[in-house]
């Protein structure tokens, strides 16, 4: 089976067109006392489509949410690879971090804040975008307030092309790294 990381459709797109190379995440309400981890290397980007994610977003207002996938159908289009994950527990560089994601600053302290634990956990991602949307029915069981899902296999391979060169990837790691290092 295939591993799915649950992300608004707007971040799928954003970290598929390589505007975004980072997740920061604190955990969904299903994810227990552990809270959450990373806990897989490679998955697929489960686009999660709701309405109030453009206000939440810095995005303009009349930003249009992607078409829904046909009824009762999830549609895949991208791969995301860790390349490493860091735990931040400090809001201020946390916050320094705004130019390389879409979040608005309130989210992100939303998150940092969520429960007696500050911080959120960050993953520098390589995403890429499947040549052909990885289509498949959708179930209760990809349902709930969790990031990760159990998804069927493809029935055929996945071809993908890499969202930013290795260049860019690296220029980007670079500068976050940069941040993080200054503090």
């Amino acid at each position: 089976m295939s591993i799915g990381f649950k992300e608004w459709t707007l971040i799928c797109d954003a970290l598929g067109s390589g505007a975004q190379s980072i997740i920061l995440r604190k955990g969904g309400i299903a994810e227990g006392r552990a809270g959450f981890r990373f806990q897989h290397d490679e998955f697929l980007l489960f686009p999660t489509l709701f309405h109030e994610q453009v206000s939440k977003l810095k995005l303009p207002a009349e930003t249009p949410l992607p078409a829904p996938a046909p009824e009762g159908e999830i549609s895949i289009q991208y791969r995301a690879r860790v390349e490493w994950t860091e735990d931040l527990k400090d809001l201020s560089m946390i916050q320094r971090l705004a130019p390389f994601h879409l979040w608005r600053d309130e989210v992100i302290e939303e998150r940092f804040r969520y429960d007696e634990t500050l911080g959120v956990s960050l993953a520098f991602i390589r995403v890429e975008k499947l040549e052909t949307p990885f289509n498949f029915p959708n179930a209760p069981r990809y349902g709930g307030c969790r990031s990760w899902v159990t998804l069927p296999d493809p029935s055929e391979p996945l071809k993908t092309t890499f969202a930013l060169s290795e260049a860019e990837h690296r220029l980007r790691e670079q500068q976050i790294r940069a941040l993080l290092a200054n503090d």
